[in-house]
Order: structure tokens, then C-alpha cells, then sequence
């Protein structure tokens, strides 16, 4: 089965990259996380699963990543929202189950709250709602909060690559979003996985969120020796059964509506 590729308009008309498989629902949608795009290892085992399995498949890049138009430091939680709500609309049909890893997670969570009819379940591989608060802005120094305020953005270092900008926008406009304070209202099947040695986001953080979820099919799956990207051969195989499992409570809901 051969992907489709091609791009839709974001809002402002900037090009959003996407590559889609037809099959049958409910269909799965991965959500990348910061600064990833739609070609690693997860996604890609994604595709090949559902591929093998007959079952419609969609991942894209948000604006500023991947193949994507745009610019990075001009992103914000709003605005890569908005693009994943794009994809959702234009590019599937019926209910999806949504994969999120890292940021995705956050996204996952925002679409869900806002199209719950169009949600068969979420998976959330090291979820980090609330990152550019509780992760970011917390943990900084006051020498970079001041420098991010004042000048506007600061380049992170990072050991997956290029230092990344992180914009007074990203973080204003994060705290918009922010769900770990209440209530998350969401009454569907949610699975998260997280890797105890993540240095990124904290384990304890798939905790809260668990917590916070109103609906009670909610799972939380720890791998001790599990890092951040959670892409080992073996973390797959997680995420391939997990997928499995919620696949088939959905058609069995489905089967009994």
C-alpha cells in the first residue's frame, strides 16, 4: 500500500506536508512532538503497521518542521494546533485514534477536547502538556527568562541537534493552553507510555495527567530502562500492541453502538 503525499494550507496559506494511507477506521493520526517531523522511527513504524494491517494512517509535519513551510521560531502551541486541527479535518474521515509523543501528546489532548466525536482514543508516548511552562519556563534561570522577555527569544542548546529558539510567544502563549491545573474533561480510551529514564519530561508528569483525566479507561505503562523517544525495537513492539488493543476495543464499540 503506497502513501499518499502532499500538502493542505494552514491557516495563514502556509504549506502543511502530509503523507496519508487509505484503509479502514477508525483511522490512526500521529501528532510529532518539538522540533520532530513526520520521517522518524515511530512515525514510520506507524505506517508500516497500519500499511500491513489495511487501516487508514495519517502524519504531517507542522509549520516550521519537516517538509513543512514556515519558520520554527514562529511556531506556538496555538498555531501547531491549529495546523493538526487542519490536517484532522481535511485529511480524515470518521473517528481517529490519536498518537502523540512529547508535544503531540499536548496536541493530541487540544483536538481531542475540541472534536471529541472525531476521537476513538488517545495514545500518549511521554506526553508533555504544559511543557513550555512546567518544563521550560520553570526550570530557567532567571539570566534566561530575562533574556527570552527582553530579547525575545533564547537558542537552547540541545543534544538532539541545532540549538533550539524558544520565543517569548511559545511560552505567553502556552500558558493559554495549560491543562494540568483542573479537570482534563475527556471521556475517552487514553494510554500513556513514558520511559522512567526520560531526561526530558519526568515519568511522574503521565502520572498527573492520568490524574487529571476525567474518564476512567486510562492507563499509564512504564518502562524502567525506557528513554524520551521510547524507539527501541522493543518500545515499538509496545506501541504496536497497545495500538492493537485499543484498535479492537473501538470497532468492538463501534460494533455494539
Amino acid at each position: 500500500m503506497t502513501e499518499q503525499t502532499g500538502t493542505i494550507p494552514a491557516a495563514d496559506g502556509t504549506p502543511l506536508a502530509f503523507r496519508r494511507l487509505a484503509g479502514r477506521g477508525p483511522g490512526v493520526v500521529f501528532l510529532g512532538g518539538f522540533r520532530s517531523d513526520m520521517t522518524g522511527s515511530k512515525a514510520e513504524f506507524l505506517a508500516q503497521r497500519c500499511a500491513a494491517g489495511g487501516r487508514a494512517f495519517l502524519r504531517f509535519d507542522y509549520s516550521g518542521h519537516g517538509a513543512s513551510g514556515g519558520r520554527f521560531e514562529d511556531g506556538t502551541i496555538t498555531r501547531w494546533a491549529a495546523d493538526a486541527e487542519a490536517a484532522l479535518t481535511a485529511l480524515t474521515d470518521g473517528p481517529q485514534l490519536l498518537v502523540g509523543s512529547s508535544m503531540g501528546g499536548w496536541i493530541a489532548l487540544l483536538l481531542a477536547l475540541r472534536h471529541p466525536a472525531r476521537v476513538a482514543g488517545l495514545v500518549g508516548i511521554a506526553p508533555a502538556p504544559d511543557f513550555t511552562e512546567e518544563l521550560m519556563w520553570a526550570a530557567f534561570p532567571d539570566s534566561v527568562r530575562q533574556r527570552i522577555m527582553v530579547e525575545g527569544a533564547w537558542a537552547r542548546p540541545s543534544e538532539y541537534g541545532d540549538p533550539v529558539p524558544i520565543t517569548r510567544a511559545l511560552i505567553e502563549d502556552g500558558r493559554r493552553h495549560l491543562l494540568l491545573g483542573g479537570p482534563i474533561a475527556l471521556d475517552v480510551p487514553v494510554r500513556l507510555l513514558h520511559g522512567q529514564g526520560d531526561p526530558d519530561v519526568p515519568w511522574q508528569h503521565s502520572l498527573r495527567l492520568a490524574a487529571a483525566l476525567t474518564g476512567q479507561d486510562v492507563q499509564v505503562h512504564l518502562v524502567k530502562d525506557g528513554d524520551h523517544r521510547l524507539s527501541t525495537p522493543r518500545d515499538l513492539a509496545l506501541l504496536g500492541g497497545t495500538l492493537d488493543a485499543l484498535l479492537g476495543d473501538a470497532l468492538l464499540r463501534q460494533d455494539g453502538a
